[in-house]
């Protein structure tokens, strides 16, 4: 189970080891809160692991412990939770590097780790479930590098699934809504790193968007992020249903709005999607450049 820091993770690993079963951890740093609250609210059973999903030596390390002690029996459950995201812009003014550390985090880390603990998996006809993003499937507003991680995610994922059945292995995707988890509703990291954006960007872009154009979309998306659902019990029963339902689906949807949010998706036109987007999460206001003042202004 990847990302037990905070969040999903943390909460399922507890919720399983509740259950009795034993349970492999991972967390970004054993010293961390979240790693210390684990170790003082679980049994002995659980086992906390250090990996970081950018750094091969680590999941190397990870998927060497695991298989020394599941050799004789397999492993029944990959939970593949870990994500990052520390970027709120459009695509235009996210640094390229910033897809490329989504897309280590959440897309190749993921993917290395699976294919990893197939062979485990593979012997006891195990489970695989993937705690994906709604905005893998749309183009949700200034949240690109996350979402093309995620899209990747999601479709490897679907592939395995696929590609798994004879093997008696199923693959289910968490798509879950909105959520208090982690760093995602603390202010000061969205801050920090508006403020390291705008102090990265090239002065035309700048020019172009406006710093009160990023500011906005900042603000909005900590407005919007005010309104996350605390309870995290219907993302962790989703994880747990795919890892012991004897038909488990192929995808699940915790979380409110999402069945309005698919139903317009699936069903109307794209300009109506993504004006709900818009009016559902970040509403960016035009660019500075785009402005009548500013127009008039330069005349």
């Amino acid at each position: 189970l990847s990302g037990c820091d905070s969040g999903f993770g943390q909460a399922t690993a507890r919720h399983l080891d509740i259950m009795g079963f034993r349970v492999f951890a991972s967390v970004l740093d054993l010293q961390s809160p979240g790693a210390q609250e684990l170790r003082r609210s679980c049994s002995p059973r659980l086992t906390l692991l250090q990996m970081d999903l950018t750094k091969t030596e680590d999941i190397q390390r990870v998927l060497q412990h695991i298989q020394a002690h599941t050799d004789s029996t397999g492993l029944w459950g990959l939970v593949n939770n870990a994500g990052f995201n520390d970027t709120i812009a459009d695509a235009e003014l996210s640094p390229l590097g910033k897809f490329r550390t989504c897309m280590e985090v959440n897309f190749f880390g993921s993917l290395e780790l699976t294919k990893g603990l197939l062979p485990l998996l593979r012997s006891a006809s195990g489970r695989i479930v993937t705690v994906s993003s709604p905005a893998g499937d749309m183009p949700f507003p200034c949240l690109a590098a996350y979402g093309a991680s995620k899209a990747a995610l999601s479709l490897v994922m679907d592939t395995f699934r696929s590609e798994l059945q004879p093997w008696g292995i199923k693959v289910s995707l968490i798509l879950p809504g909105y959520y208090k988890t982690g760093t995602t509703c603390d202010p000061a990291f969205w801050n920090l790193h508006k403020q390291q954006l705008l102090a990265s960007l090239p002065q035309e872009l700048l020019q172009a968007y406006g710093e009160d154009y990023v500011e906005e979309i900042n603000q909005q998306f900590i407005q919007f992020m005010k309104v996350a659902v605390e309870d995290l019990s219907a993302v962790v029963n989703s994880i747990t249903d795919g890892l012991l339902a004897a038909n488990p689906a192929v995808r699940y949807y915790p979380g409110q709005g999402l069945g309005i949010m698919y139903f317009i998706h699936r069903y109307l036109p794209y300009f109506v999607r993504d004006l709900f987007l818009k009016g559902f999460f970040i509403n960016p206001k035009l660019p500075r450049a785009l402005r009548r003042e500013h127009h008039n202004n330069s005349k």
